[in-house]
């Protein structure tokens, strides 16, 4: 995939996501949060008020440690397609 078309088609599934109004899983929130920072390289920590999600949210990052932008962008994209979009 190019990579202007793999940055448009990854943007393209944020906005999706961004607009969607129906509740999705905590565990799909979770991966799209990692790969959608590891996209942006926005290494920050998590900045939620709650102990908790802070947690979660650091443990996807974790999880996810070893992905490259472009193939955080991939995973992303493939990820919408698949499990909202469907």
């Amino acid at each position: 995939m190019k990579k202007q078309k793999l940055h448009t088609d990854f943007l393209e599934a944020v906005e999706f996501v961004n607009n969607y109004t129906k509740p999705l899983p905590a565990d799909l929130l979770l991966k799209l949060y990692a790969y959608y920072k590891i996209a942006n390289k926005n290494f920050s920590n998590p900045g939620s008020k709650t102990p908790l999600i802070n947690a979660f949210k650091a443990n996807a990052l974790i999880q996810a440690k070893n992905i490259d932008r472009e193939e955080a962008m991939k995973q992303y994209t493939k990820l919408v397609n698949k499990e909202i979009r469907r």
